[in-house]
């Protein structure tokens, strides 16, 4: 089950036949995206059996009552024709027309998306929409999907015809820049998630004031931080890097690196971050393009005023790892 600020997501039950059908009845909702409407309760009650009551597909129904008035969710690979790679889904939605026009499939989208993105470690998720269905394109637009092509003759087996479709994506990386931020302002408001990655506040106050600091921030709830500098001599460095508990090991650190190789390639030759010799970070910043540079001995034992531990490791030196930012011509 998911929930949204006015929402929440649940499986579908059998249950629910009848606001399905009073809903998809509607000859407005269902041809737009692809299906005929429903002529009957009993046959909603099948269609939720044999199509609904899948996995990762959700009702959606308003927190006051819980009932069914619309669908989202994600078509896995074997059930859609978009992508044949198991980290990759279609999204899919359809709401009641009473609710039209207050935002909720989006919310609702947003959700899904984000569990996708997020719990299912998907790469990438695939939308579409055929000629004239504006709101769903709009709805696509909100969500940050980016256009891929356009089929003249795609077919619509459910409603036996051909029409013009349209076929949008979003990637993991994406989704996550969509929601990248740098902040100016009051940069001590994240001092909580700042000190994940430098435990001691002072060694932070060394480099806050003069740092880059973007923030990943996902409907208000806080997801990652970096904060980069300019180290001279064309040198840009990631000094502090986190990511919040609940969301490690869901890639909002290696996108942040990307993001900042992104972001510092046109001014900068070299991006450097500077890491405890820890079993943890080293090899994770080498996975994503580092290679050893050189070693500050005995910088925490000289910076710090408690030893610092990361993954049962004393940490005594800092090491530096860098990546190139150039392409020589040798590399094309």
């Amino acid at each position: 089950m998911l929930r949204t600020e006015r929402l929440i997501l649940r499986p579908w039950a059998e249950s629910d036949a009848a606001s399905c059908y009073e809903y998809a009845k509607d000859p407005a909702v269902g041809p737009a995206a692809g299906w005929p409407a429903h002529r009957s309760e009993a046959e909603s009650l099948e269609i939720i059996r044999n199509v609904l009551m899948c996995p990762e597909t959700y009702a959606v129904c308003l927190k006051e009552d819980g009932k069914a008035i619309g669908s989202v969710g994600l078509r896995l690979n074997g059930s859609t024709d978009m992508t044949e790679r198991d980290d990759e889904c279609e999204l899919g939605y359809w709401i009641g027309r009473p609710f039209w026009g207050q935002g909720l499939i989006p919310e609702a989208a947003a959700e899904v998306l984000r569990r996708a993105f997020e719990d299912l470690r998907m790469s990438r998720v695939w939308c579409g929409y055929y000629d004239g269905n504006a709101k769903s394109k709009r709805v696509q637009e909100k969500l940050g999907f980016r256009y891929q092509w356009t089929t003249e003759e795609a077919d619509v087996p459910q409603m036996r015809e051909t029409r013009r479709g349209h076929v949008n994506a979003i990637t993991r990386d994406e989704w996550i820049r969509d929601r990248i931020r740098r902040i100016d302002t009051d940069k001590k408001r994240y001092l909580p998630l700042l000190l994940l990655a430098d435990e001691q506040e002072d060694m932070i106050d060394r480099y806050l004031d003069r740092g880059a600091l973007y923030v990943v921030e996902d409907r208000g709830a806080l997801k990652a931080e970096c904060v980069i500098t300019d180290e001279g001599g064309g040198v840009a460095e990631i000094k502090s890097l986190a990511t919040v508990p609940e969301v490690q090991g869901k890639g909002y650190g290696s996108a942040m690196i990307r993001f900042a190789a992104d972001l510092c390639r046109d001014r900068y030759d070299t991006l450097q971050v500077g890491t405890g010799d820890s079993p943890l970070t080293v090899p994770f910043y080498e996975r994503c393009g580092f290679v050893r540079h050189h070693t500050d001995e005995g910088f925490f034992t000289r910076s710090y005023d408690h030893p610092i531990v990361e993954g049962g490791v004393l940490l005594r030196d800092m090491v530096y790892l860098r990546m190139p930012l150039k392409t020589t011509e040798s590399e094309g």
